[in-house]
Formats: C-alpha cells, sequence, structure tokens
C-alpha cells in the first residue's frame, strides 16, 4: 500500500530524517514511536506532500510517486489528521471541511450538506462538534476533533493519525480503536502516532520507533513487549513512567476558588459555579475531556479571562478579574495548554521567550535599558538547568522540537518560585522523555511547598502526578477523590457525565451540582 525507501530530510543545522525505509500493509494499524525530533512528523509530512525529500523515494500501490503537494496525497487516498492543526481559525468547522473539496452545486457551496455529514461524522465516531462553530472559538481538544472529522470525511484509503486520542476518555478511545479496527477490515492502512504507550500496545498490528532520524526498533508483535520495552527502544535509556513521588504534606490552602462564574468565547458560562481548594505541597488534577470548561477555569485563574462571579483567593487574596502582571505579583504562574500561542512567540529567540514573563524585572535592567550579560547568564542557567536542548540561545523558537519549548516554558515559569503553579496540559504532544522530566519537575515544586494545579485530559497523566483528583463535566465539579482511591473506569464515567454512586446517571440529569 505505502513504502517508503531511503528518505532523507535535512534542515538547517538538523538531519530529520536519514535514510527511513517504512512501509503499510492493507488492513494493518503501523504505528510509529519515538521521541519529539525523532523525525515522525517530518515523515508524515513527507508522505501529505506538506514538504520534500531531499533523497529516497516513495511508492503507493508499488508505483512510484511523486508527491509535491497535500491536494496530490489527497488524489492518492492519503489522509493527514496532525499535530499541530492545519485549519483557519476565522471559518466554520464546515467550511474548514470543505475547504479543497469540489462543490457539486458550484459556483455555490456545499455547506449545509458538509454540516450534516460533520454531525453524522461526531454522532458516529463519538466526536461531537457544531459544524457551523467558528475555529477560533473552540479549544484545542475540539480542533483535534475537527482534524479526524476532516479527515474521516476524505474517506481515505491510507490515512495518518497524530496522537488522535487526546480529547477522548479512556470509554471513547475505544470506541475509537474499534472503528479504526473496522476501517482495516476493508483494506484501508492506519499510520498512528502517539506518545500514549498503552494504547499502542493496544491498537498496533505493527510497531517502528524512531531516534535522531533513524530507525532503530520494529516490532512485529505488539503483545511480546511492554510499555517499558517501548520506553527504553525511544530514548535509549530506562525511562520512569510514573515519577518518584512521596506522600504528600500538604499544608494550608494557597488557591482557593469559590462560586466561580466563567464565560466562554461564545458568551455562554463555560465554569458554572465552581468550588476547587488546592494546598500547598499538593498537586490536584483536573480530569475531563476537552471543552468542559478547562481553558476557561485556567485562564480565570491566570487572568487572562475575567470571571463574571465568584472568588479566586491566592492566600488570603481575592484576585479574580485582576491582570496577569497582578496575578503574577501574588505569586502565581500559568504554563498555558497553548504553547505556541500564549507560551511563546515563535519568531523569538530562545533568550527573549525565556525573558518574556519578567522583562520588566531590575535584574535584567541597565536603567531604561536590557543588560545583555545578565539576561545571557540568566537564559545559559535555565537551558543548562533544564536540559532544553537548542543551538545557541539566539536559536528562534519555532526552530526547536515539541517537547523542548515546553521545557523552556516550564523552565520560565518555575524559576519565578511561585506560590501556586497552574499547569495545563503540560506534557501535551511531547515526548516520553520530555514528559519523564516535566513531571519530575512539578513533583519536585509540590515538595518545595508550592500548590500545583495540572489540568490534563490525558488520565494517565493525572493518575501519575495527582495527589487528589477532580473531575469536570460541563463547567462543573463531579467529584473530588483522593488519588489511593481513584479507579479509572469510574473517572472515566465521571468525565462522560456519569454521577458518582448513580450507576451511570449522567452529571446532568442528576443536577451536576459541584462541591
Amino acid at each position: 500500500m505505502l513504502e517508503l525507501r531511503g528518505i532523507v530530510k535535512r534542515f538547517p543545522g538538523v538531519l530529520a530524517n536519514d535514510g527511513i525505509d517504512f512501509e503499510l500493509l492493507p488492513g494493518e494499524i503501523h504505528t510509529l514511536l519515538g521521541e519529539n525530533g525523532a523525525g515522525k512528523s517530518t515523515l508524515m509530512k513527507i508522505v501529505y506532500g506538506l514538504y520534500r525529500p531531499d533523497a529516497g523515494e516513495i511508492l503507493v500501490d508499488g508505483t512510484r510517486v511523486d508527491i509535491h503537494r497535500p491536494t496530490d496525497a489527497i488524489e492518492l487516498g492519503i489522509g493527514m489528521v496532525h499535530q499541530h492543526f492545519m485549519l483557519v481559525d476565522t471559518l466554520t468547522v464546515a467550511e474548514n471541511v470543505a475547504m479543497g473539496l469540489r462543490s457539486s452545486r458550484r459556483p455555490l457551496t456545499d455547506l449545509d450538506v458538509v454540516a450534516e455529514r460533520i454531525v453524522e461524522l461526531g454522532e458516529r465516531f463519538g466526536l461531537p462538534v457544531d459544524p457551523h462553530a467558528v475555529i477560533w472559538q473552540l479549544s484545542v481538544g475540539q480542533r483535534q476533533r475537527v482534524e479526524i472529522l476532516k479527515a474521516l470525511y476524505r474517506d481515505a484509503r491510507l490515512l495518518i493519525l497524530d496522537e488522535p486520542t487526546a480529547v477522548l476518555t479512556p470509554q471513547e478511545a475505544d470506541q475509537l480503536f474499534d472503528t479504526l479496527r473496522t476501517m482495516t477490515e476493508d483494506g484501508r492502512g492506519i499510520i498512528f502516532i502517539s506518545h500514549k504507550l498503552r494504547e499502542v500496545l493496544a491498537l498496533s498490528d505493527r510497531i517502528t520507533v524512531l531516534r535522531h532520524g533513524k530507525v532503530v526498533g520494529e516490532v512485529d508483535d505488539p503483545t511480546a513487549v511492554t510499555r517499558e520495552d517501548l520506553a527504553r527502544m525511544m530514548v535509549g535509556r530506562d525511562v520512569k513512567l510514573a515519577p518518584d513521588k512521596a506522600p504528600a504534606r500538604p499544608g494550608p490552602a494557597r488557591l482557593r476558588v469559590r462560586g466561580l462564574r466563567v464565560h466562554g468565547d461564545r458568551g455562554t458560562e463555560a465554569v458554572s459555579g465552581i468550588d476547587l481548594e488546592v494546598r500547598g505541597g499538593e498537586i490536584v488534577g483536573i480530569a475531563g475531556v476537552s471543552g468542559n470548561g478547562q481553558r476557561e477555569l485556567a485562564e480565570a485563574i491566570a487572568g487572562l479571562r475575567r470571571p463574571v462571579a465568584g472568588e479566586i483567593l491566592v492566600g488570603e487574596v481575592d484576585v479574580a478579574g485582576s491582570s496577569p502582571a497582578e496575578i503574577h505579583a501574588a505569586g502565581v504562574r500559568y504554563i498555558s495548554e497553548a504553547r505556541m500561542r500564549e507560551g511563546a512567540i515563535p519568531g523569538f529567540t530562545v533568550a527573549e521567550n525565556l525573558l518574556l514573563v519578567d522583562h520588566g524585572d531590575p535584574r535584567f535592567r541597565r536603567g531604561v535599558l536590557f543588560d545583555d550579560r545578565a539576561i545571557e547568564e540568566h537564559g545559559r542557567r535555565l537551558v543548562a538547568e533544564y536540559r532544553v536542548k537548542t543551538p545557541g540561545l539566539d536559536t528562534p523558537v519555532e526552530h526547536l522540537s515539541g517537547g523542548n519549548i515546553q521545557k523552556l516554558i516550564v523552565a520560565r515559569e518555575l524559576s519565578a518560585r511561585p506560590d501556586v503553579l497552574i499547569a495545563a496540559q503540560p506534557t501535551r504532544g511531547v515526548d516520553i522523555g520530555a514528559a519523564e522530566y516535566i513531571h519530575a519537575r512539578l513533583v519536585e515544586e509540590r515538595d518545595r511547598g508550592t500548590a500545583v494545579l495540572v489540568i490534563s485530559e490525558d488520565l494517565d497523566e493525572i493518575l501519575a502526578l495527582a495527589d487528589r483528583i477532580a473531575v469536570i463535566y460541563e463547567g462543573r465539579i463531579v467529584d473530588v477523590v483522593d488519588r489511593a482511591e481513584a479507579d479509572r473506569e469510574v473517572l472515566g464515567l465521571m468525565m462522560a457525565g456519569g454521577h458518582p454512586g448513580s450507576g451511570g446517571e449522567t452529571a446532568a440529569a442528576a443536577g451536576g451540582a459541584a462541591r
């Protein structure tokens, strides 16, 4: 179905793909694993026509092909769901899905037909989204749903999926896997890219592991390997899949949220009367499917979104409605889920991004001018301490891998020694090695006495990090449970609206009371 022979791709100073051979057979799910920067996304962008290889050849159904652009790939029956979304923010969901497709009623559009089909696909695959919503109004997770629906809409014979389950509950992921297996039964081939080793082992027929642009391992029988085996192949060493964590020794509450109500981008209520407390020396995890108020909750605490009611107490000071600068001064730092939109400026250098929040700090000033030497020393210290892989401090951040960009953001925020840390999707889209490191730093921050609130759609991450887990659904906290008492299946049901102790009754039906 697809064969890649000796694929080479170079960027300035980087050999992204170094003679890669890869094949996909009809009716199989073949997974690509590797650290961020290993070359997985580059290789798939070559298959999809977004990059041209510097050497090597691509064969589809045994015939050598030249794929110059995505339209060539689409004509060959290749679809791709990208890790970094390929959507136009100012257009609707239906307009994005229809983009590039011929209308049967030219010059008129088929948007009404497209919208109906989107609803059908959403219901069929458990990926509900409003076809008339404008993309910029959607959460990160909802945008990924649109990317999945774009590929499903085109009914591709060969489908490339890059982290497709990030927005799904465990039960919904299982349903998607059933759908993918059904798709392979009629001869479709699927290339699956994921950092979730549990789901890779559950889904894959074959696994190919990349490291530093080369194939370093192939697994023909996934039932014969463990998650630890795969992690070792990915990074070249033993990896701790869960951080070493002593029992929490929480102190007084440092963050208290009382009766918080926040509107979303459409003006409707996204956070509905949440009460929440995070004590110094503990990690509280917010578990939930994307689009249930997590983003609005985090932005309200960080000062990026003004609440319509309620209190956000940092210590004894109510900072609800305060500016980000005022909230920083109160001791709160924020790791945003949208690292390339809110966490970093792609065209700025590493040194400039490390200074974004603290550019007014007297340590980095000489009168009205910047102190270049102090800024350089600060940057070098953080790059070394947080193991950020970069050619230099003057390298634009857009040239770094996702994992290294995230480590840079974590370095900047933790270097302020905050009293309260909000970490939204802290390891989304980063490799297992970077995730291991970020998790360890979050636990260190907890042990230092910081109140840490982790918001993640990855239930494995919540279970690995949190001392207490709060499940959010439709803007309300369904329940808060101690980690020691948490059950994956019960948490998954609550993430889908099931109310604790109700035998699956939805939170909405039970009144959805927050606690």
